[in-house]
């Protein structure tokens, strides 16, 4: 096997923890980017998601997003790698990404 096939192997493999934030004005894109993002991963705040994905999802799911977006609404994802350390402060629910199942 190339190396090049084995770096795409390895990132295919790859999960990242993403963060995805929105600021959306209108209800109805609203609760569908709401829907969307809850079959990829969990709510953690009013208007963000945090999701364990692999490169497949992670490409899937940014293809998806557009069509949501307004001219007065923004989304942004940030991509971290599966081992990023996160801080919480106030309530905590705990995040176990090996129990998530994507269809």
């Amino acid at each position: 096997m190339s190396m090049e096939k084995k770096r795409e192997e390895i990132s295919t493999q790859m999960k990242y923890r993403v963060l995805i934030i929105y600021d959306i004005t209108e209800d109805k894109p609203r609760v569908k980017l709401s829907k969307l993002l809850s079959s990829y991963g969990i709510r953690v705040q009013k208007s963000a998601f945090e999701a364990c994905l692999n490169k497949k999802q992670y490409d899937k799911l940014v293809s998806e997003l557009d069509r949501y977006v307004g001219r007065e609404d923004s989304i942004r994802v940030y991509k971290l790698y599966e081992d990023s350390e996160v801080i919480t402060y106030g309530k905590e629910d705990e995040i176990l990404f090996d129990e998530f199942i994507i269809i």
